[in-house]
């Protein structure tokens, strides 16, 4: 993996290490995986079910990527997916929806380093 491209995902919030280890150290594999995540509708649909105040919706969506950044090692993602599913579980849509504050700027700062933007995602 290119130095540069490291530092900018380790900056946003990511351990490339313990992501190639999750892949056996193959960087072609995680390169493949950082681009699904990209292309993944889960943050969109995560942003409608909060709109909609649609709670099952909101709490799929933030499950799962939960488990994507959790498997990609997005370190400070998965902490806050992590809080706002057991928010959402517990009913209080109110602190779920207040997380996003944090959310909001982690996602597009890993989406970044990765290579891409939310707004292209949407």
């Amino acid at each position: 993996m290119d130095p540069n491209r490291r530092i900018r995902l380790e900056s946003a919030g990511m351990d490339v290490d313990d992501a190639l280890k999750r892949v056996m150290g193959s960087e072609a594999l995680l390169e493949k995986l950082l681009t699904r995540f990209l292309a993944d509708k889960n943050y969109p649909e995560l942003l409608e079910g909060l709109g909609e105040r649609d709670r099952v919706k909101a709490f799929t969506a933030s499950h799962t990527l939960k488990g994507i950044c959790g498997n990609l090692s997005m370190t400070e993602l998965y902490g806050l997916f992590s809080e706002q599913v057991e928010a959402l579980r517990s009913e209080d849509f109110d602190k779920a929806d207040g997380l996003m504050e944090k959310i909001s700027p982690a996602f597009e700062n890993i989406t970044a380093a990765i290579g891409g933007s939310v707004d292209e995602e949407k």
